[in-house]
């Protein structure tokens, strides 16, 4: 039998989580659940309606690795979708790139706060998300993509890979908003220049939608430091951007920024 030097398959995590909302009395309790694979989601309790928190218990995102989440808030539900822990893209083997696809539907008078945690970036990684939100009619979101690169406490200060984000969010199949960015390379390099992110090595994207977004306008402005930004897409759709030098900083300011729109109720795991 003639040798080979094909390179055997590497084990990879596949993993899913569909979930949905529905109305009990006044309580927003769960319609329907399905767990898959290495992605899983538990239920602590809550004040405002209900809180999944979503786990990756492969410890990461590599190469070829796939995770889906699907949600859907009710009508006059409340969903809260957060994550136990920052999510980590490894280094990934050539050619070979890890996905994450999320799809968020909110039915006419339901609200989704989508919170995970950051995103960490690791050396080598080669990583691909895609978020997708459909809201109908009434329905409001407050959707943030946080994302650090490089381990700065490891000495992690050089980040050679690729990351491509994509969020794309709808009402009753109207555009609100399409946003998308990609590092490709020394993207620790990259974010150096003023053009990109001016030295910062952690960033995140934040969209609200509400009917009272004008008015959260000037509160968050005056919470922000020189490194982020605030605008109105139009009277009920509010985007931020922040860049900071380190994770630390990051959440330095954006929790005050939550708190601020979540009136105090996010939730515990970012405390921790």
């Amino acid at each position: 039998m003639p040798l080979t030097t094909t390179r055997p398959t590497q084990p990879r995590a596949i993993g899913s989580v569909r979930l949905s909302t529905k109305t009990q009395g006044s309580q927003s309790v769960l319609d329907g659940l399905y767990q898959q694979g290495a992605a899983k989601a538990v239920f602590p309790r809550a004040n405002k309606g209900l809180t999944a928190v979503l786990l990756n218990t492969s410890g990461g995102v590599t190469g070829g690795d796939r995770f889906t989440y699907e949600a859907a808030a009710g009508t006059g539900t409340h969903l809260t979708l957060t994550t136990q822990a920052c999510e980590r893209a490894y280094r990934a083997q050539p050619g070979e790139v890890g996905r994450i696809n999320t799809t968020l539907r909110i039915a006419d008078g339901g609200s989704l706060w989508w919170l995970p945690q950051e995103t960490l970036i690791f050396d080598g990684c080669a990583l691909e998300r895609r978020l997708v939100c459909e809201i109908t009619g009434s329905g409001t979101a407050l959707i943030v993509e946080p994302i650090c690169i490089g381990r700065l406490a490891m000495g992690e200060a050089q980040v050679q890979g690729q990351i491509r984000d994509r969020i794309s969010i709808t009402r009753n199949g109207a555009p609100l908003v399409q946003d998308a960015w990609v590092l490709r390379g020394n993207m620790a390099e990259q974010m150096k220049h003023a053009a990109s992110g001016g030295g910062a090595a952690a960033m995140v994207s934040l969209t609200y939608i509400a009917p009272n977004a004008e008015a959260q306008l000037d509160p968050l402005r005056a919470l922000l430091p020189d490194t982020g930004g605030a605008s109105l897409l139009r009277p009920d759709v509010l985007v931020l951007r922040l860049l900071a030098p380190s994770g630390y900083h990051l959440r330095r300011h954006l929790l005050p920024i939550l708190d601020h729109l979540t009136h105090g109720e996010m939730p515990l795991c970012w405390r921790l």
